[in-house]
């Protein structure tokens, strides 16, 4: 099964990772993905380099960021291949471990649907 953790952050709180915690990180995506339980990761760019396009009442929208509405925005992501979403949130967890005392994180894991089968959660 593959799940997408989604990790939340304070784009305004000007946290900004230590060459120790990037290490730190490539060590755990390395292993995670050598293990074929990291199938994708990446950081996102801040809001004000964004935009929202919506659909409301049939008419299409386009929003420029950053949006000052948003107190936390999705700062990342990981697609996970998982046995079941009690390892995806172990294997979210690793990922949080690594950030320390110092750092105030939140993931939100999801489960993909794949067409013709049922999520599981």
């Amino acid at each position: 099964m593959r799940f997408l953790s989604m990790v939340r952050i304070n784009e305004n709180s000007g946290q900004m990772p230590s060459a120790q915690l990037m290490a730190d990180m490539g060590k755990l995506m390395e292993e995670m993905t050598r293990e074929g339980k990291l199938i994708d990761t990446a950081g996102l760019t801040p809001t004000a380099s964004g935009v929202r396009v919506r659909l409301a009442g049939g008419k299409l929208s386009v929003i420029d960021g950053p949006f000052a509405e948003a107190k936390e925005v999705i700062g990342g992501y990981a697609l996970l291949e998982a046995a079941s979403k009690e390892e995806a949130i172990e294997l979210t967890k690793r990922f949080l471990r690594v950030h320390g005392d110092e750092w105030s994180l939140e993931c939100e894991v999801r489960q993909l649907m794949v067409p013709g089968e049922s999520c599981t959660e």
